[in-house]
């Protein structure tokens, strides 16, 4: 053991966090249903690659189409 090593701390969150999940053991599963709901999908790659490819450059400045006249 190091002479210098300090007991182990916890945040009022983390204990928190650790008293809500023995409390609501389903939470971490419905948490994970969440997710996947919004952000776990199947990416089509070569979809993604068409839409990539058909993207338009933007302007540096879109709201003026063309230069003016007098520059």
């Amino acid at each position: 053991m190091s002479l210098f090593r300090r007991p182990d701390y916890e945040s009022e969150t983390t204990q928190f966090l650790k008293q809500l999940k023995q409390q609501k053991p389903a939470l971490e599963e419905q948490q994970r249903a969440g997710r996947a709901l919004l952000w776990d999908k199947k990416v089509d790659r070569r979809l993604w690659r068409e839409y990539r490819a058909a993207a338009v450059p933007q302007k540096p400045y879109v709201y003026q189409t063309e230069p003016s006249p007098e520059h």
